[in-house]
């Protein structure tokens, strides 16, 4: 499964991480929806750290479509106010 960080690039990842992502979704939308900036905060970026460090980057010349797209690493409150809504960034039909 190929995951996209926007602006950073393309990550291969194993099936079984899609929970814990959709976990992680399911609670930023939560915190967002709450005005709980810190919360947030911390959430995307282990959302963010784990695509990184459990995923293999793909090289740039390499293109596969991206079946999840993450916002930017410097994503800002205001910013994820607009993107973690509704289903967030997971599309629920892929769990």
């Amino acid at each position: 499964m190929i995951i996209r960080i926007s602006t950073e690039g393309q990550f291969r990842v194993k099936s079984a991480m899609l929970d814990t992502l959709a976990d992680l979704d399911e609670k930023i939308i939560e915190a967002v929806a709450n005005e709980k900036q810190d919360e947030y905060q911390t959430l995307f970026n282990q959302m963010i750290e784990m695509v990184r460090n459990e995923g293999e980057p793909l090289e740039p010349d390499e293109l596969v479509e991206s079946i999840v797209v993450l916002p930017p690493p410097d994503t800002t409150f205001a910013e994820a106010r607009k993107l973690f809504v509704g289903d967030g960034v997971i599309p629920p039909d892929l769990l």
